[in-house]
C-alpha cells in the first residue's frame, strides 16, 4: 500500500486530478474519523474536512514524505481547526463586548433625556437574543406566535417556547432584585 500511496502522491504532485481525487478519496474516511473525534460535532468535522482536503490539495507540493500521507493531512486538520476555535472565541468576545457597549450606550441615551432605565430593560439586556426577540415581537409588537415564526423561519412553537422561558428568565431575575 506505501508503494501504492507513494506513485498516487507523484502523480498528484504533478497535478494529475484522478490520482489527487484517488488519494483524498483512500483518506478522507480516516480524516473525517478523526475530526469527529476532536470536534465532537459531525457538521463541524464535515466542514473542517472540507477545508483540509482543499488546503492539500493547495500544498500537494509541500508534502514531502518524511510521514505517512494522512499523518500530513491530520497535522493540516488539526491547525484548520484550533484556527477555527481560536477565531469563534474572539468573535464571541468581540460580539459580547459590542454587546456591552450597546447596552451602556442605550442606558445613557436613556438617562441624558430624563427617560428611566428600567429594572425590566436592565432584565431584558441579559436575556439572549432569541428570548428576548421573541418577548418583544410577542407582548410589546402583539404579533402572533405564527406571524413570529415566519419572519424568524421557525416552528410557532419553538416561539412559544421562547417566548415563555424568557418570561420565566424575566420573573425569576426580576422577583431575585425586590
Amino acid at each position: 500500500m506505501k508503494g501504492e500511496d507513494e506513485e498516487v502522491i507523484r502523480l498528484a504532485k504533478k497535478g494529475d486530478t484522478t490520482a489527487m481525487a484517488q488519494l483524498f478519496q483512500q483518506h478522507y474516511s480516516f480524516l473525517y474519523k478523526y475530526l469527529l473525534k476532536v470536534t465532537m460535532n459531525p457538521s463541524v468535522a464535515e466542514d473542517t474536512a472540507q477545508d483540509t482536503i482543499i488546503r492539500c490539495m493547495e500544498n500537494i507540493g509541500r508534502y514531502n514524505g518524511s510521514s505517512s500521507f494522512s499523518s500530513w493531512m491530520i497535522t493540516i486538520a488539526t491547525r484548520i481547526y484550533v484556527d477555527k476555535v481560536r477565531r469563534k472565541k474572539r468573535e464571541q468576545k468581540w460580539l459580547l463586548n459590542e454587546r456591552e457597549q450597546g447596552i451602556r450606550r442605550m442606558r445613557w441615551q436613556l438617562k441624558s433625556r430624563d427617560e428611566e432605565w428600567n429594572d425590566l430593560l436592565e432584565s431584558l439586556s441579559r436575556l439572549s437574543d432569541d428570548h428576548r426577540i421573541a418577548i418583544l415581537l410577542k407582548h410589546y409588537y402583539g404579533y402572533s406566535y405564527e406571524e413570529i415564526g415566519d419572519m424568524l423561519g421557525v416552528p410557532a412553537g419553538t416561539i412559544k417556547s421562547r417566548t415563555a422561558y424568557g418570561i420565566k428568565s424575566l420573573r425569576k431575575e426580576m422577583n431575585s432584585d425586590v
